[in-house]
């Protein structure tokens, strides 16, 4: 398990230092020293929306005799929604470090309550070396005030967030998102895209997006991407295995260049409460993950878990976020996957991916 110190880097950073390196929250990094990387979770986060945090019933306390009927999610309450605790995150970092992982990506962007601090102090008290998003969440989860907010305005606020540091804190980002999409997409998102975009340009950094969760939404992020004269080959789409479920469109949309990211893993209940759709279970992303790879896309794909409910952590009956590498590997071996596909997809596409150009 890695328990060395990682010492702070709080010093702001041009672009010509951040090339062939990675942005932790503690500093740069050489890319070899990612390892086993997840590259969609959250540590720390606030997913409640303004009805849920006006409740005064933020639902009961979580326990092992509740937490499969919460995490289950057919009643929404509150408390699962939202997670702040310092020290169970570390106990639940170390526990993923326990079992091979040795990086995360943290996306809690603009709207998801963004903690960079606690970022630090868990990858210094752990080890793990830690990557913060940064942008903006969906339109409903955003400042009133970014209504009236510039494409400018956001793609400036970006890269002070990657070159200086991040939500009034010297913590820099070193990726850009999640970016909130829906469908339909809304005026502001699209703005708050195109700075990113022009952010993603400037720094070097690779961008996450968040899509609606219309199957044909993906299409439409890369190709207003492509439309606005960026390249696809740093864009990640996440959430895969919630939006798109035909080989035709996944393959489509595959031969833009994007990234294609399955990050529910852990997530093995036919019921999703968010639309209506079948949820997957491992075995099924993993067939849709060999099928991309039959046709070319190794390189393009990534896979995670997008913990962003207490009850998903271990300390609440969750699998947390060591259940890839303790119990979906061992899937993947026996389906055939070689060590060298494995090894693709949690290490070398999140290396590249982080890596700074």
């Amino acid at each position: 398990m890695m328990t060395q110190a990682l010492s702070k880097d709080t010093k702001a950073v041009s672009r010509n230092q951040l090339r062939g390196k990675v942005q932790t929250v503690c500093g740069l990094i050489e890319p070899d020293a990612l390892g086993k990387t997840l590259m969609h979770e959250h540590l720390l986060w606030d997913i409640r929306t303004a009805e849920m945090k006006a409740a005064v019933d933020q639902g009961p306390e979580i326990s092992l005799c509740n937490c499969f009927r919460i995490n289950y999610d057919r009643v929404k309450y509150p408390r699962n929604r939202i997670f702040r605790n310092w020290e169970t995150a570390t106990s639940e970092v170390k526990m993923m470090l326990e079992v091979g992982g040795q990086s995360i990506v943290e996306l809690s962007s603009g709207g998801l309550a963004p903690d960079p601090f606690g970022l630090r102090t868990i990858s210094e008290n752990t080890g793990a070396h830690v990557v913060m998003g940064c942008g903006h969440y969906v339109d409903s989860y955003q400042d009133q005030s970014n209504h009236e907010r510039s494409v400018d305005s956001f793609a400036k606020e970006v890269i002070a967030q990657v070159l200086e540091g991040a939500w009034g804190t010297d913590v820099r980002a070193g990726i850009i998102g999640e970016i909130g999409c829906q469908s339909p997409w809304t005026d502001l998102e699209k703005r708050v895209m195109r700075g990113a975009l022009i952010a993603q340009a400037e720094t070097g950094a690779a961008l996450n997006v968040h899509p609606g969760r219309h199957p044909d939404q993906p299409q439409e992020v890369v190709d207003f991407v492509a439309k606005h004269g960026y390249p696809l080959e740093r864009v990640i789409i996440s959430h895969i295995d919630r939006t798109i479920f035909d080989h035709e469109r996944l393959l489509r949309l595959a031969d833009t260049g994007c990234v294609l990211e399955f990050d529910l893993f852990g997530q093995e209940y036919a019921y999703y409460s968010l639309g209506d759709i079948d949820g997957l279970n491992d075995a099924q992303r993993l067939k849709y993950i060999r099928m991309l790879i039959k046709h070319g896309h190794l390189s393009q794909i990534l896979i995670s878990h997008d913990i962003c409910h207490q009850t998903r952590l271990v300390n609440y009956g969750g699998h947390g976020y060591g259940h890839i590498y303790e119990n979906v590997i061992p899937i993947m071996r026996r389906h055939g996957f070689t060590e060298q596909e494995i090894s693709t997809i949690l290490v070398e596409n999140p290396k590249r991916l982080l890596t700074f150009l």
